[in-house]
């Protein structure tokens, strides 16, 4: 059963990329690769192993990430971006930019006192 979208695109994207770690996951898998859970909760201080899973998850249902088992012992769990994930990556630099902007003119300039 396909679920239901909302009308509003702009919308749509909020409710696929919704919470931080949901960005910073992405932004993770996006520039340093394909990677293990245990590689994925050490790159993200104070993500917590419930809600790393849950993110997980989201994504992968989502389409936006690919989880790969492998049949060893212990099983190996790798995660990586599909090409729909991959495709964010014009929004999630843009981000970036207006971030690195902001920091570097707007917060200064926000943090100055007024005369």
């Amino acid at each position: 059963m396909k679920r239901e979208l909302p009308s509003c695109t702009v919308q749509i994207t909020l409710s696929l990329i919704d919470n931080k770690w949901k960005m910073l996951l992405i932004g993770e898998l996006m520039f340093e690769g394909t990677q293990r859970f245990s590689q994925l909760r050490k790159a993200l201080p104070g993500i917590s192993q419930k809600v790393l899973t849950q993110n997980l998850r989201a994504l992968e249902t989502s389409g936006l990430v690919y989880r790969e088992v492998f049949a060893e012992v212990p099983p190996r769990v790798e995660y990586s971006l599909t090409d729909l994930g991959s495709s964010l990556k014009p929004i999630i630099e843009a981000m970036m930019k207006w971030g690195e902007d902001y920091r570097d003119n707007c917060f200064e300039a926000l943090s100055e006192p007024s005369e």
